[in-house]
This record gives structure tokens, sequence and C-alpha cells, in this order.
């Protein structure tokens, strides 16, 4: 049972720099997590009537990139610009593994079946899974890659869909690219053939579909079947991303779209429609990223260039 009072908005100020993440709890859904650049992850118990920072996690030495929940509990899953990815213990608030790379980790993904194992994709193009238990690799997915901007597992873990930056390439197929698992290799390069980096790709809870937040300013729509097509009739517009890192989520029954926007303001899309559902203004700079809660899907979390934290209702 979440306890909430009757109005959800809340504004939640405690970082000092830009906040380049925000995830829910699903276990714990009044507790909220944020990635800092000021080298914090923060725990936020958004509704409380008195202390609403519960814990502040100062376990990296440079900034934060991401943030995860575990789905066993109170931890949390961190990565960031000092090459590290952390597991931390929410509740005693101290580290209880470091997994170490050769590059900036800016992205983290549980595994969706077998949550003992972890994605990370960083600064050199190198995507990794982690087991936990071991503390070591276990997959690894090479190619001459830009920098990974985002990873995803589709649904049945069978595959990984990365974005890199393919800015300083004129190479622009190997923007996104869909992994086989455990084979370990590409099944496609040519996914998206635009000359835009891509910086959030999200895979719909249940439908064959995936999505990627684009810098020409829209969020593309492809199946997650071979050949992984564009639909080139539909898409999500409105928003700006203008160069920021800005995410795109869906709502956990996957019937609306969730975008942060350069203007400030967080857009809300039908799903299959791709009709505008309602736009609103939440911050002065950019809106980097937006989730939908996981059980109310009238509430989301945002985060902002200038470092604010909020909850609204939609």
């Amino acid at each position: 049972m979440i306890h909430k009072p009757e109005g959800l908005s809340v504004v939640l100020d405690g970082h000092k720099r830009s906040v380049n993440a925000v995830q829910w709890s699903t276990s714990h859904a009044h507790l909220l997590a944020s990635a800092g650049m000021d080298q914090t992850v923060c725990i936020w118990n958004v509704w409380s009537r008195d202390q609403k920072k519960a814990r502040v996690l100062s376990c990296h030495h440079a900034a934060v990139k991401d943030v995860k929940w575990s789905p066993y509990g109170l931890f949390v899953l961190s990565c960031g610009y000092d090459c590290t990815s952390r597991l931390i213990d929410v509740e005693r608030g101290i580290e209880t593994q470091v997994f170490n790379e050769d590059q900036v980790v800016g992205v983290v993904k549980f595994h969706p079946d077998n949550h003992n194992l972890f994605l990370s994709g960083g600064s050199k193009g190198h995507l990794k899974i982690w087991d936990i238990r071991a503390g070591k690799v276990v997959h690894q997915y090479v190619r001459n890659l830009g920098s990974i901007l985002d990873a995803e597992f589709t649904v049945d873990a069978k595959r990984i869909i990365s974005s890199s930056d393919v800015s300083k390439s004129n190479i622009s197929e190997n923007s996104i690219i869909v992994w086989d698992v455990s084979r370990e290799i590409p099944l496609s390069n040519q996914v998206y053939g635009e000359a835009y980096t891509c910086p959030s790709i999200r895979c719909h809870p249940f439908d064959t579909k995936f999505i990627a937040q684009s810098n020409g300013n829209y969020i593309a729509i492809f199946s997650t079947k071979p050949p992984f097509a564009l639909d080139k009739y539909r898409r999500y517009e409105g928003h700006s991303v203008s160069g920021f890192p800005i995410k795109c989520n869906f709502s956990t029954d996957g019937e609306k779209v969730v975008s942060g926007s350069s203007d400030g303001y967080i857009y809300v899309y039908n799903s299959k429609s791709c009709e505008l559902i309602r736009k609103f203004k939440v911050y002065d700079e950019a809106c980097i990223d937006a989730v939908f809660h996981p059980v109310m899907s009238n509430v989301v979390a945002s985060c902002s260039w200038s470092g604010q934290v909020s909850v609204a209702e939609t």
C-alpha cells in the first residue's frame, strides 16, 4: 500500500548539478532513485511528510550517469564517469560490490529473467553482461562502435538493442544494433539509417516493438522481430531533443509513452496512435528523464538539466 497525500505533485531539491536519470522502485513504490552529475545517487521517500531525501549515496568518485533498482529489493545499481558500476545497499547506505571497467559507464540494465546478471555499456563502445555473484563479465559484445548511449534487453531476453554515438563517423547504420545475447553477434546493424544519434532505447512491455529517441526531435518505432523494421508511417513528435541526452519511457501497461524535452516540458503520447495526450511545463531548463510510476499511471517522476527532481500528476 502506498501512503500518499491527496496532491501527488512534489518538488525534490537536493542535487547540486544536472540529474541524468530517475527510476521508481517496483518493490517499494514510494521510493525514487536519481543519478546526478554531482557524484551522488539520491533516494527519495517521495510522499513523506518529513524527510523526503531518505539517503544520499556518495559511493562514486565522479558524475553518476545511470541508476537502476535491483528487482531483489532495496539495492540500486549505479554507474558513471569513474569507470565503475556499483551495487549499493540502500538500507545500510553502503556499496556491496564494485565492477571496474576501462571506460566511462553510461548505462546499466538488469537482465529481465536472471537478476544476478546486468548489462553495462560505455564510452569505448563496449557492451558487457556481468554476473553479480562471480563479479565477472560473462558476455561481451564487441564491434568498432562509438560511445554506447543506451542499451536494452528485449522482453524475452534473447536480444540486446544498443544505441551508439555515430556523430564522429560517416556511417549512420551502426547507430542502432540488435545483438544475439547468447551468440554475442550482431543480428542487424542497418536498423536506423538516419544520420541522428538516439540517446534512449526502450522496449514495449509486451508488444513486439521498441522505440528510440532520435536527435531528429522525434521518437522512432521499430519491430523487435527480424528484420527490425522502422515504422515509416508513425512516430511520436512534438517534443525537442536538441542534443540533450533525453530519455523516453513506456507506462507499465504499455498504453502511453512519456518523454522529456529540451524546452523543459514533459510530453505524454498515446502509445498506439502516437497522438499527443498532454504536455506540461516542469522546468526552465531541459527535462532529461521522465518515468511513469509502476502502479499509478497518472504519476510521472522527472529530472532536469538544472538539477531538480519532481513528481507530477498527468
